[in-house]
C-alpha cells in the first residue's frame, strides 16, 4: 500500500493541532546569548565596538560591567582597575628596572603607558584583596574619555585583539544603553542590557566618603529613565554580593540575577556560594532575585578536566521561579572542559558548541559567551523541541493510520 504526499501531509498537520513540547527552560523559550562584555572574544571587552559586535552576532543581550569615576559617572569595565600591576608578596609594587611590572591578564586599558598619570598609580585593598594599579575612582569621567583607551585584556592569549588596542573610547553606562536602543531599531530585535555592580561593597564605601550617589541608586536611576520601572524591560541586574542586590529590590521592579561563582563566598555574606546553590540558599534567594548566574562548575562540575555528572541546580531552580543563566562559555581550548578541546594550543578554538549544548540539555536559559556568534550557532544547531514533538507526534499518527489500514485489508 501506497500513501499518498497528500496524505502525509495531511497526517503530519494532525500533529500540529496537538500541544507540542517547548524547550525546558523556564519559560518554555529558546535560551538567550548574552554577549560577554559584548564579543569579547574578538573585540577589547566593554567598549562599543565589542558591544556592536556581539549584537550583530545574534546576542540578546550585552553586559556592562559597572565601575564608578572620581564624580560619580558609571563606566563600563570588568574591575576598578584600569590597569593592573603586580605586588610583591609583602605588598609592595614589584619594580623591575625602575618600572612596575604590569599584570598581563587583568590591565584593559593604555593607561599603564601614559607618563602623565604615573602619580595615580595606587596600592589599594579591594575586598579584603590587596591591588595595585591605576583605579577608576581616581579618575574623572572627563580624564578616562579623553586619552584613556582600551585594551586587550588576555593580551598574551587574544593576540588578534591586540590589532584594536588604544582605539576605542571608555563607554558610559547611558551609551551603552543608547547603542542598545538604536541596534533595536535598526534590527528589528530587541537587545537588552545585564549590567553588574562591580565591587558594590567597596564603591559603597568610597561614595560614602566622598558624598556621591551610590552606585545602586545611580544605575536604577538610569534605567529608570530610559526603561521604566518595569519587570518586562530588556533589563536583568547582576551582582556577586547579596545584600545589594536586596537593595536593589526595594528599588525597583526590573530583573534581578543573583550571580554565583564556583567557590568562595560573597564578599557581603558569611555563606558560601554552594550554600547559596543549596535549595535553602535558592529559597532565599528567590525572596529577592528573579535567576541566578552560575558559573558552570556548579551545573555540571568538572571531574579530571572533563564535565561530570550534573547536579540538580537548574532543575532546583526551576521549581522555584528562578531562571539560570550559565557563565562563562569560551571558545578557545584552554577554557574548555578537555573533551571539547580541538588541540593542544590554548588559543586555539574548540568545540564550544558541544560544551553549550551540554549545559542546554538541562534546561539552562540562557548562556554568557565570549563569542555570541558561536554561542547563538549551538543553540540553533539544537533541534527545536516543538518541531521535532510535532515530527514524532505526526509520524506516531501516520503509523497508527497504516496499522488500521492493513487491518482494513486483511
Amino acid at each position: 500500500m501506497k500513501i499518498s504526499t497528500l496524505s502525509l501531509a495531511a497526517l503530519l498537520s494532525l500533529g500540529a493541532a496537538l500541544p507540542a513540547q517547548a524547550w525546558n527552560t523556564l519559560s518554555g523559550d529558546a535560551p538567550i546569548v548574552i554577549g560577554h562584555r559584548g564579543a569579547s572574544g574578538y573585540r577589547p571587552e566593554h567598549t562599543l565596538e565589542a558591544y556592536s559586535l556581539a549584537i550583530a552576532q545574534g546576542a540578546n543581550f550585552i553586559e556592562p560591567d559597572l565601575v564608578m569615576t572620581r564624580d560619580g559617572e558609571l563606566l563600563a569595565r570588568h574591575e576598578p582597575l584600569l590597569g593592573r600591576v603586580d605586588l610583591n608578596a609583602d605588598g609592595s609594587i614589584k619594580m623591575v628596572n625602575g618600572n612596575p611590572v604590569l599584570n598581563r591578564t587583568d590591565t584593559s586599558t593604555n593607561v599603564w603607558e601614559l607618563s602623565k598619570y604615573s602619580d595615580r598609580l595606587k596600592v589599594k585593598t579591594v575586598d579584603g584583596v590587596k591591588m595595585a594599579g591605576w583605579f577608576a575612582e581616581d579618575f574623572t569621567a572627563a580624564e578616562i574619555r579623553s586619552d584613556i583607551r582600551a585594551q586587550e585584556r588576555l593580551r598574551d592569549l587574544r593576540l588578534g585583539n591586540n590589532a584594536h588596542n588604544n582605539q576605542y573610547v571608555i563607554p558610559t553606562l547611558q551609551e551603552v544603553i543608547n547603542l542598545a536602543k538604536a541596534k533595536s531599531v535598526e534590527t528589528g530585535r530587541t537587545i537588552g542590557i545585564y549590567p553588574e555592580t562591580k565591587h558594590p561593597s567597596y564603591f559603597k564605601a568610597f561614595t560614602d566618603a566622598n558624598g556621591l550617589q551610590r552606585m545602586e541608586d545611580k544605575l536604577v536611576e538610569v534605567l529608570h529613565a530610559n526603561y521604566g520601572n518595569s519587570r518586562n524591560a530588556p533589563v536583568y541586574i547582576q551582582s556577586f554580593e547579596v545584600h545589594n542586590l536586596e537593595y536593589i529590590n526595594g528599588k525597583t521592579d526590573i530583573r534581578i540575577a543573583q550571580l554565583l561563582n564556583g567557590s568562595g563566598r560573597p564578599f557581603d555574606d558569611a555563606r558560601s556560594y554552594a550554600e547559596l546553590a543549596s535549595v535553602a540558599g535558592l529559597d532565599f534567594i528567590k525572596g529577592y532575585a528573579d535567576g541566578i548566574g552560575s558559573n558552570t562548575n556548579l551545573m555540571i562540575p568538572l571531574v579530571g578536566g572533563k564535565l561530570g555528572t550534573p547536579t540538580q541546580l537548574i532543575a532546583n531552580a526551576h521549581q522555584r521561579g528562578l531562571e539560570v543563566h550559565g557563565w562563562t562559555f569560551r571558545a578557545e581550548n584552554v577554557f574548555l572542559p578537555n573533551e571539547f578541546d580541538s588541540s593542544a594550543d590554548p588559543a586555539s578554538f574548540g568545540d564550544m558548541a558541544g560544551q553549550i549544548q551540554a549545559f542546554v540539555k538541562l534546561g539552562l536559559d540562557g548562556v554568557f559567551s565570549d563569542q555570541p556568534d558561536l554561542a547563538v550557532a549551538a543553540i540553533a544547531a539544537i533541534p527545536e523541541p516543538q518541531t521535532y514533538a510535532l515530527m514524532l507526534t505526526g509520524l506516531a499518527g501516520l503509523g497508527a493510520w497504516v496499522r488500521r489500514r492493513k487491518q482494513q485489508s486483511a
